[in-house]
């Protein structure tokens, strides 16, 4: 039965400006330690080789990048935990507690040039980074269903 308990362990979803993040911290450091552990035989130590996408890519829009990656495509820093949290790792997801995607997260933001050594990741300090392909998409805000698209 679609309790209204079951329907909310199922609503998990991250939204572009940070609803329903949930409560939770994790900083470099300890997301070099997760990463580490759970990503590296798929995304390399850097997260620039392995048999997966690639995570790390700071060339910029500008200069016509060879390659899309979190650090030059993703416009939003929300999707990071939204994506992880439901599909990552590959082989186990679901895994990791919500201060490890804080963690994991700052690290592969770090990699990427995007955040300092020492920042601490949270759901207000995730929502308020500022992704470089920020402005590289078009938000897709009509209403309606097919009739319209």
């Amino acid at each position: 039965e679609a309790t209204d308990a079951r329907i909310a362990a199922w609503d998990i979803d991250v939204r572009p400006d940070g609803r329903g993040l949930p409560a939770g911290s994790g900083s470099v450091a300890q997301g070099r330690e997760v990463f580490m552990i759970h990503c590296v035989a798929c995304h390399g130590p850097t997260g620039t080789e392995g048999p997966n996408d690639r995570l790390v890519n700071t060339e910029q829009w500008d200069s016509n990048p060879t390659g899309r990656a979190v650090g030059n495509y993703w416009p939003h820093a929300t999707t990071l935990y939204d994506y992880i949290r439901k599909a990552m790792p590959q082989a186990t997801p679901g895994i990791l507690t919500d201060d490890q995607n804080y963690a994991v997260i700052a690290y592969i933001l770090n990699l990427n040039g995007i955040l300092a050594d020492d920042a601490v990741m949270n759901a207000e300090s995730l929502a308020a980074v500022e992704m470089p392909a920020r402005d590289r998409f078009v938000v897709d805000d009509r209403v309606g269903g097919a009739e319209i698209r």
